[in-house]
């Protein structure tokens, strides 16, 4: 998409988890992307006209990109073109990206550029977990005080902005901290980092890292997970005679080991 134009849309429903927003096809008609970055979860797209496209996959959704089809100057689609494929951005590049999402859990709307900074989807984000300001300092800020369990604390995007339910539970696993303990405990009284704050924080980073890299080779459900799904299973830690378990907390399933997770 980036340095090509958006040729035609098309909007197969009028919604997704929200409504799409006013005018929404012909506000990117003729529109150039001129880059393509990320907040969080949120795929944000800059365009020429000064709005900047903002995306979100919600659980179920995905993007392709497949080449597109003209028949006497009209776009076709392909047999292969499902009923969960829900907008369809025809490029000038000669492709086509189909965004599919079988739950319509995803999110799309336009943002002028003054106000991307205020949109309630990303004014309270916190820091990115793989920069520089995501340390044990803020880590332990952000959780001081706080009453809830670590896990949902680390659920929390004003906490660690994009980190989601599988590398919470994994990071966790690592630092040989309890998704059960309370958030607070990671800093001093005073908002201080402890030492547990270090450790979660290289943790986070390290899980999310060898994540990344791991993506690059194949589908992130693979067999290298070392608790996610592993109910029942020895824990991978060596000299640990603990056994993973599950819990449900804030309706997203946990794996631990009640063992060397303190």
């Amino acid at each position: 998409m980036v340095r090509s134009r958006i040729n035609a849309v098309e909007l197969h429903r009028p919604d997704l988890r929200e409504p799409f927003p006013r005018r929404f096809v012909n506000r990117l008609n003729d529109e150039t992307v001129l880059s393509l970055n990320r907040r969080g979860k949120y795929l944000l797209a800059s365009l020429s006209s000064g709005e900047t496209l903002l995306m979100h996959l919600g659980m179920s959704g995905s993007f392709r990109v497949e080449r597109d089809v003209l028949t006497a100057g009209r776009h076709v689609a392909p047999a292969a073109r499902g009923p969960h494929d829900h907008v369809v951005f025809h490029m000038s590049s000669g492709k086509a990206v189909v965004f599919t999402d079988p739950r319509r859990f995803g999110v799309m709307d336009l943002i002028p550029a003054e106000r991307l900074g205020h949109h309630p989807a990303l004014s309270r984000l916190g820091p990115e977990p793989l920069s520089p300001d995501f340390d044990a300092v803020s880590l332990a800020w952000a959780c001081r005080g706080k009453k809830t369990s670590l896990k949902a604390a680390l659920l929390d995007q004003r906490v660690a902005a994009g980190l989601g339910n599988i590398y919470a539970v994994e990071a966790l696993h690592v630092a040989g901290l309890s998704p059960h303990r309370r958030a607070s405990t990671l800093a001093t009284p005073a908002g201080a980092p402890r030492d547990s704050a270090q450790l979660l924080v290289s943790a986070i980073k390290r899980v999310l890292e060898k994540a990344i890299a791991r993506q690059s080779r194949g589908p992130y459900r693979d067999d290298r997970f070392l608790v996610y799904e592993r109910q029942d299973e020895p824990c991978p830690r060596k000299h640990c005679s603990g056994t993973i378990r599950r819990r449900a907390q804030g309706g997203r399933s946990t794996f631990y080991c009640p063992v060397c997770q303190r």
